[in-house]
């Protein structure tokens, strides 16, 4: 199935990412502020059976994941929860996929063409491409999205990225880039916690090439990570400040921004709150 998508998905201009599944009374609380999705990340398990929670606990809020990765879910139980969920909750859960690393992946072998089986698999349990999306970062994934699924889901990129993704895709595909965020004046402290998250990523091939590509050096993107680099990839200082980042990628193509959060569990909430504002949302109920 190859067909171009026109119809993109409906998740407002801005979402939030975490890296594993929240309770449905935060879920709550995210939509009340005003944002229109949750990405969940983590690489959650075939069965998908945090969904079902969140949007029961939910009215309009859409629930994607960011991303099921392809080698330890497989594809034919993915698509039966997808189903089940689109039955129960008809048009309110986006399905991401990915390859994952090579380097923590034994079987990580010809990943694109991994990633075409896996869509032929969705394809052959009816998952419509209108639904899913793929994460992607270089030019043959960037293009894969656009033919085989709604579009891409690009992970610890820049407006930059998000620019170069646009004018290769096209403007009827849907670019949704992640972006991490830091609410802090203090540059320092802000630069920690991007570390402590982004260190992890500065030994994955895909990501460093990438940033290659985006103009960043060799040193830079050795770990820890220069200050540009991490500057350039979690956005800090004040609320408005943050949201001028953010809004960026809007400006630069893209259709949505999933904001992740930084620092403590207990922080998220507040920091959304914080941001509502500045981003132009419209807290609901």
């Amino acid at each position: 199935m190859t067909d171009a998508v026109s119809l993109k998905p409906e998740l407002g201009r801005f979402g939030v990412w975490t890296p594993g599944p929240v309770s449905p009374d935060t879920a709550a609380e995210i939509e009340k502020l005003g944002y229109g999705a949750l990405w969940v990340g983590g690489s959650p398990a075939a069965d998908l059976d945090f969904a079902e929670p969140i949007l029961a606990a939910t009215e309009s809020l859409q629930l994607a994941t960011g991303i099921v990765n392809i080698w330890t879910a497989p594809a034919a139980e993915v698509a039966e929860s997808y189903h089940r969920i689109e039955k129960a909750y008809p048009g309110r859960f986006l399905l991401g996929i990915g390859v994952g690393h090579p380097e923590h992946t034994e079987q990580y072998v010809k990943p694109l063409d991994a990633l075409v089986d896996y869509l032929d698999a969705l394809d052959a349990k009816t998952v419509p491409t209108s639904r899913r999306v793929i994460a992607a970062l270089g030019p043959k994934v960037l293009r894969l999205s656009a033919q085989r699924s709604a579009g891409a889901h690009p992970y610890l990129t820049t407006p930059e990225h998000t620019a170069s993704a646009r004018g290769l895709v096209g403007n009827s595909v849907f670019l949704a880039p992640e972006h991490k965020v830091a609410l802090t004046r203090d540059a320092a402290q802000a630069r920690e916690l991007g570390r402590q998250t982004v260190d992890f990523y500065l030994g994955l091939s895909n990501y460093v090439n990438n940033w290659r590509r985006l103009g960043f050096t060799a040193e830079e993107v050795a770990s820890p990570g220069a200050d540009r680099l991490i500057d350039a990839v979690v956005a800090h200082g004040t609320p408005d400040a943050i949201a001028a980042r953010l809004t960026e990628h809007l400006e630069l193509g893209a259709d949505h921004v999933a904001i992740q959060v930084l620092g403590k569990p207990e922080d998220l909430v507040p920091t959304l709150a914080d941001l509502a504002g500045p981003l132009g949302l419209t807290a609901r109920g």
